[in-house]
């Protein structure tokens, strides 16, 4: 069980989304949100605060009258559930759902206790409201994204629940879930903030880290089929540079590589003073792809270590507007909600995950074409040449799906449109950043498929038995359970994704 308590880490976030473990909230966090709800209902009866008794956004000149505050909420949450496109996957919308809820645990909202307990009972039951992609421009926050989760919880909307896409009313009846409580901000706290590009960011983060050790593992592997010399991963080489994505990268290739006896010793071949011819068949340094694993690596790895690392910072403040501050007694307007750091760190991202699918790409070619690895028959063709195929119609699908990642990887932290009569005139963009870079961690898992069913493939080829690391040979054994010897031409495409699956459900070795 996790307890709501101090500061959440993604560590936290695998446990609820993944591991499904359920959630509590410490009574601390119960008595700041109710502080935090005492002192604005009160600070707020004399004074002028946004959004409490004013309009919303170049709307706010507008004076609410008492009698209209509560239903000016309700207005506010109705009106920006205007979201279209695609509904966005259970797994981001229940991280979403935790950020959200960890950020109105601040106790800087101003909002009352139903709130934080909704929250809580929808991730507990996994009920994720219908959110869709479209929508959020990342300036006053994730508004439309997150006025469908409020919509959710004022008792409205849609969920889907079982696998089913239901009506909220109706889930909500059936396991006895209260709607909130709106009262004095209810509507602009929920909306007003960048839940949604943090909470998918985060996921994303995940999910780039376990790319990341799949490729170094394919990578590790390539090294064995081609039987390459193994100083480009020595310590030495890689520690006189001082990266330590790189140095990290290399060691986890050493590890990998440890039992294995395929790896050549520079010195037993080329260093013994033994070689007198002038051409040398084998090739003395193998392709950047192989020889270059930890250099392009690296900076993924150090990336996605930053990227997790300003998410977080994001997740654990304060990100609405106003900011309700109990200690000093006042109510602070500003722009906590803009998403720009958010932005900037998805498209980081998103960069070295089409980095990591290009070196996936480039890997796969090498295995596929034998004028170039001069070990493997052509396309890793395991039937009868001219009359099979092995794995030439898979490469069509990897080298597309590359591309489209290429053209995805243009950032959207620079691709600001002024909106809402020019009150929004710079925007983050940042839900959209993190939804891209989505796609290109979803393709990324397509192409990696692919690269490991062809290493699969290539490695039933040349037999090599116990030759191979035992962390190779257990990738083969996993894999071989879901794909056959390609002895014949199959439909490529259920097998293409079982292994995406097995990638994304299962860590690497």
């Amino acid at each position: 069980m996790l307890i709501l308590k101090n500061k959440l880490e993604i560590n936290d976030f695998l446990r609820v989304i993944f591991g499904k473990e359920e959630l509590t909230i410490d009574q601390s966090i119960i008595n700041r949100v109710e502080e935090s709800y005492n002192f604005l209902e009160d600070f707020s009866k004399n004074k002028v605060i946004y959004g409490v008794n004013t309009g919303f956004g170049p709307m706010a000149q507008y004076k609410i009258e008492e009698e209209d505050r509560i239903a000016l909420q309700f207005n506010l949450i109705r009106s920006h559930s205007s979201g279209t496109g695609k509904p966005i996957e259970p797994a981001y919308v229940k991280a979403l759902m935790l950020a959200r809820m960890n950020t109105l645990s601040l106790g800087k909202s101003g909002i009352n206790v139903t709130v934080i307990n909704a929250l809580k009972e929808l991730i507990n039951n996994d009920i994720t409201p219908l959110i869709f992609e479209h929508g959020g421009v990342g300036a006053s926050g994730d508004l439309v994204q997150l006025a469908h989760l409020a919509l959710v919880l004022i008792g409205e909307g849609e969920v889907f629940y079982k696998g089913e896409r239901r009506e909220t009313k109706e889930v909500f009846e059936e396991l006895n879930i209260k709607p909130i409580e709106v009262k004095i901000r209810e509507g602009l706290a929920l909306i007003n903030g960048t839940s949604a590009m943090t909470g998918i960011g985060i996921v994303n983060v995940i999910n780039a880290q376990k790319l990341l050790d799949w490729s170094i593992c394919c990578s590790a592997a390539i090294n064995e089929i081609v039987e390459a010399y193994d100083d480009h991963l020595s310590k030495e080489l890689n520690h006189s540079k001082l990266h330590i994505g790189q140095q990290q990268v290399a060691k986890k290739m050493r590890d990998h590589l440890a039992d294995s006896q395929l790896t050549r010793d520079r010195n037993e071949h080329l260093y013994s003073g033994t070689q007198e011819d002038s051409y040398f068949k084998e090739k003395v340094q193998e392709y950047y792809s192989l020889r270059c694993v930890p250099q392009i690596l690296g900076p993924v790895h150090d990336t996605i270590h930053h990227v997790g690392r300003i998410l977080i910072e994001e997740l654990n403040s304060a990100n609405d507007n106003p900011i309700i501050d109990v200690e000093t007694k006042h109510v602070y307007h500003g722009g906590n909600f803009h998403g720009d750091y958010v932005s900037l760190e998805m498209d980081k991202l998103k960069l070295v995950v089409t980095k990591l699918s290009m070196l996936a790409e480039r890997q796969l070619n090498y295995l596929l074409n034998a004028k170039i690895n001069d070990i493997l028959p052509p396309f890793v063709n395991l039937g009868k040449l001219g009359f099979n195929f092995g794995m030439q119609g898979v490469q069509f699908t990897a080298v597309s799906t590359t591309a489209e990642n290429q053209t995805l990887s243009n950032p959207m932290y620079i691709h600001s449109i002024p909106n809402n009569n020019d009150n929004q005139d710079i925007v983050s963009m940042g839900t959209n950043a993190a939804n891209i870079t989505k796609t290109v961690i979803e393709n990324t898992f397509e192409v990696l498929a692919i690269e490991l069913m062809t290493i699969v493939q290539a490695l039933e080829y040349l037999k090599f038995g116990d030759k191979l690391s035992k962390k190779t040979q257990k990738l083969v054994n996993d894999v071989s359970e879901l794909v056959p010897p390609f002895t014949e031409d199959y439909i490529t495409y259920p097998y293409v994704q079982k292994v995406k699956d097995y990638l994304k459900n299962n860590d690497a070795y």
